[in-house]
C-alpha cells in the first residue's frame, strides 16, 4: 500500500466549473501536468493519441512513466514555482487509478485521456474516446464523482475507482502477470485453464459470520444483479459499494467461469449451464464493508482497478468504504 493517501476528509469542491482559465488550467493546457504510460493498451492496435493531444494541449507538460514513478512526477512538479493546476494521465485504468490518488493528495482536478485496453473508469465517466476527454478539458466540464479507499490492516487509504477483489480473479491476474510475452490475451486464457485447476478457496469473517469463498467483489455503484465479476462501474455518483460473494459450494471451472466479463460471454456460460447457482452467491449493498480474510495457499494477492497488491501471509483486516464527491474530473 503507498505510503501516504489523500485527504480523503475533505471532499472535492464544485460539481462544475466555468471552464479553463482564470486559477486553473489555460485551454492551451497550461498549468497541466500529462503523465503518460506507454506500456498500456499494448494489445490494442490504434493510432499514437500523442500528437493530437500535443495538438490541443501545446503548453501541457508532458513526462513518461520510466526510470521515474508517478509518485515521484507528481510530487517533483508540485514542489516547483509553477506548479500544475490540473493533472492529466494518459494510459490504462492501473495509471488512471493511481492518478486519481495524488490528484486527491494534491487537491488537483483529473483530465482522464483513455489510453489502456478497457479504460473501464474512463468509459463509465463518457470519456470514450481521446477526442471526448479533450472535449471535456476544453469546455471546463469538472464534475466531483464517488470513489472508495481500501484499507489493509492499520495501512494508509487507497483510492479505488472501479472495484476491489480478493480470491480468484487476483489470482488469475497474478498468473497472467508471469506470461507477459505471451500479450494480455493469450496470457489470460493459458491463466484461466490454470486457474480451472489450482483456484485456491480464502476464508473471510463478516460481521463475526464465516465463509469460504471462491471470490470476492465490491464495486462502486449499483451494478448488474446477474453479474459476480464487476469491472466497470455503473454509476459515478452513489456512494455505495456493491458487495458479491460466491461461496466455495462449486466446483473450479465454475469459480473461474463466474469471472465472465461481457454480456455475451456471459449469456454463453449460463446457457452451458457453467455458472453458479444463485443459492452459492450472496449480494450486499453497503456504504462500508469491513472483512478479515484467512488467504488460501496460493501467494496473498488483492486486485483494485486491475492492479495486484500484495497483502500479509496471514490473516488480515480489509476495510473499504465509499467517499462522495471523492474526486474531481473533467467529463461532461
Amino acid at each position: 500500500m503507498p505510503a501516504d493517501s489523500p485527504a480523503s476528509d475533505s471532499p472535492a469542491s464544485d460539481n462544475r466549473s466555468d471552464g479553463p482559465g482564470a486559477d486553473g488550467p489555460g485551454p492551451d493546457g497550461r498549468g497541466v501536468l500529462l503523465i503518460t504510460n506507454s506500456r498500456a493498451g499494448a494489445s490494442v492496435v490504434r493510432p499514437d493519441p500523442l500528437p493530437e493531444i500535443r495538438r490541443r494541449l501545446p503548453e501541457a507538460r508532458v513526462e513518461s512513466l520510466g526510470e521515474s514513478s508517478m509518485d515521484e512526477i507528481v510530487s517533483d512538479a508540485m514542489r516547483g514555482d509553477d506548479a500544475p493546476s490540473a493533472l492529466a494521465v494518459l494510459g490504462g485504468d492501473g495509471s488512471v487509478s493511481r492518478a486519481a490518488h495524488l490528484a486527491r493528495r494534491h487537491d488537483l482536478p483529473l483530465l482522464v485521456l483513455p489510453g489502456g485496453t478497457f479504460n473501464h473508469f474512463a468509459r463509465a465517466a463518457g470519456l470514450e474516446t481521446i477526442e471526448a476527454a479533450l472535449d471535456a478539458f476544453a469546455a471546463g466540464a469538472v464534475r466531483s464523482v464517488v470513489v472508495a479507499e481500501a484499507v489493509v490492516d492499520d495501512g494508509d487509504p487507497v483510492t479505488v475507482l472501479n472495484a476491489v477483489s480478493l480470491g480468484a480473479y487476483p489470482e488469475m491476474l497474478a498468473e497472467r502477470e508471469k506470461r507477459t510475452s505471451l500479450g494480455k490475451w493469450w496470457g489470460g486464457a493459458v491463466a484461466a485453464w490454470r486457474e480451472m485447476h489450482g483456484a485456491h478457496r480464502i476464508t473471510i469473517v463478516r460481521d463475526g459470520r464465516r465463509a469460504v469463498v471462491w471470490s470476492v467483489f465490491a464495486g462502486l455503484g449499483r451494478n448488474d444483479p446477474r453479474r459476480i465479476a464487476m469491472m466497470r462501474r455503473a454509476s459515478l455518483d452513489e456512494p455505495v459499494l456493491d458487495v458479491r460473494l460466491h461461496h466455495a459450494r462449486g466446483t473450479r471451472l465454475r469459480a473461474v467461469t463466474s469471472l465472465a466479463f461481457g454480456r455475451r460471454t456471459l449469456a454463453v456460460m449460463r446457457a452451458l449451464r457453467l455458472m453458479p447457482p444463485a443459492s452459492d452467491l450472496e449480494r450486499a449493498v453497503v456504504s462500508e464493508l469491513e472483512l478479515t480474510v484467512r488467504p488460501g495457499g496460493a501467494t496473498p494477492v488483492l486486485a483494485h482497478d486491475g492492479e495486484l497488491t500484495e497483502t500479509p501471509t496471514g490473516s488480515y483486516r480489509l476495510r473499504l468504504r465509499a467517499v462522495p464527491d471523492g474526486l474531481r474530473v473533467y467529463a461532461r
